[in-house]
């Protein structure tokens, strides 16, 4: 086991990193930037290091200077987080130059999979169903004409490089094709640095399940069952649960069989996450691969008991799993909701500001994962969520229980948030079915016009 590890991240996972590395014994380096002095993880890692201004280029994306960081201060691993570097082969590459252990996938693996276009033509080679849409990237726009026809309009024009929602346009008509296409590959341009683009069908209302998987280096292979991250808003998550409410046995084992086997094409180690699709007949498609731990990986843990976070560290050290596929069980039904400072009645603005006075729910089943306190200063540089509030029942209906009280108890004074946008959300008759889709949130704002 490592004796000592970089965090090369901020706010909550940052935190959650720092608790993994205290149960296991190591010794943990934070980094932050100018604008987050006084921010936990910085606070409370055994070691902290400034390496930047606030501007995310200049600091947490910064590979020089966080090598530089972990050189000096003797860290012989680094983990990413999620965001910012998680998925940077780059990044990952050159902690292997410096012979620093990298905790995630090795780079090929991240450049196979970053690739949008390229992992789904892997995925397809592997067996494993996909969208119907272009073989790799899009080069023109003639072509991209010739694809949007054959599948049939709606289509999604998709970043390659992309992720978080960014550089996907839907279009609906050929007349839009030219429109959008250019639209997603100057925004995938902005974001990531890279304007190619692929195409595949736009499935009308379907659900976002995606499979968790985790793999050590000795050729273990599990997966700990899916999550519901339908509640989406302008392809950005709101809420997950664990397990999802249209999933049964038969269609879990095939989707994890399914996950399993591209993990196992792309020689996958580490914690990652398989993105399906799945229709309104249940029949589901490869979406993408995140090469990384995921902002919802705590509803896995509360349902199967499996520290994620301290798996990922004994993988990067080089031990086996600890755990076989048949050890895995469900066992009842968690809920997560991301708290973020910002104001749903103006289009979810951002609201940095100073916390004057904050409570969080506790009790039986409720679990936060947070990085803020009373005193503390949100600053406009960084994402607004500032915690994620997570309740484990029983079963669906006892989940959904124990969220409705821990949200109605959750006070941030100073800041504008969404929590009554989140209570509003899991009071919805079709989220108390179960019987949501990708589309319920958008079509649920627009009526609140």
């Amino acid at each position: 086991m490592f004796k000592k590890i970089l965090i090369a991240n901020r706010g909550e996972i940052a935190v959650r990193i720092i608790r993994a590395c205290r149960e296991l014994g190591v010794r943990c380096v934070a980094v932050y930037s100018t604008a987050d002095r006084t921010s936990l993880h910085a606070q409370i890692a055994d070691e902290a290091v400034c390496i930047g201004p606030p501007a995310t280029k200049d600091s947490y994306l910064n590979m020089n200077a966080i090598i530089q960081a972990a050189i000096n201060t003797g860290a012989e691993a680094i983990h990413p987080g999620f965001g910012f570097l998680s998925e940077n082969a780059e990044f990952a590459r050159l902690c292997e130059k410096n012979g620093i252990v990298f905790i995630g996938p090795s780079y090929k693996s991240i450049e196979m999979l970053g690739d949008k276009a390229a992992a789904k033509e892997t995925m397809e080679a592997a067996g494993v169903p996909v969208i119907p849409g272009s073989k790799g990237a899009v080069k023109s726009l003639a072509e991209a004409k010739k694809i949007a026809e054959k599948c049939g309009y709606p289509v999604l024009v998709k970043a390659s490089a992309g992720g978080g929602g960014r550089g996907i346009r839907r279009v609906d008509s050929p007349k839009d094709l030219e429109a959008q296409m250019t639209a997603a590959q100057q925004e995938a341009k902005n974001f990531f640095g890279d304007d190619t683009v692929y195409i595949e069908k736009f499935l009308i209302n379907p659900h976002h399940v995606e499979i968790q998987i985790i793999a050590d280096t000795h050729g273990n292979y599990i997966y700990l069952g899916e999550r519901d991250c339908s509640m989406q808003r302008r392809n950005q998550k709101v809420l997950e649960e664990c397990p999802s409410p249209i999933v049964d046995c038969e269609l879990r084992k095939k989707m994890g069989q399914a996950a399993v086997t591209a993990a196992k094409e792309c020689g996958y180690y580490n914690a990652g996450t398989i993105e399906f699709l799945v229709d309104e007949n249940r029949d589901f498609y490869f979406m993408e691969m995140n090469t990384r731990i995921q902002v919802e990986h705590p509803i896995t843990e509360e349902v199967t008991g499996f520290d994620l976070v301290k798996a990922q560290i004994e993988i990067a050290a080089g031990e086996r799993l600890r755990v076989e596929q048949e050890d895995i069980e469900l066992r009842g039904h968690a809920i997560e909701c991301r708290i973020n400072a910002e104001d749903p009645s103006h289009n979810f603005r951002p609201s940095p500001g100073t916390i004057n006075a904050l409570y969080v729910p506790g009790g039986p089943g409720i679990r936060i994962d947070g990085a803020v306190y009373q005193g503390y200063t949100i600053t406009p540089y960084y994402d607004s969520m500032i915690s994620k509030l997570i309740a484990h029942g029983s079963d669906r209906d006892d989940a959904i229980r124990k969220m409705r009280w821990a949200l109605s108890e959750f006070i941030v004074d100073g800041v504008d948030t969404n929590i009554d946008f989140q209570l509003e959300i899991i009071k919805q008759p079709e989220f108390l079915s179960g019987n949501y889709d990708n589309g319920f949130l958008n079509r649920f704002m627009d009526k609140k016009k």
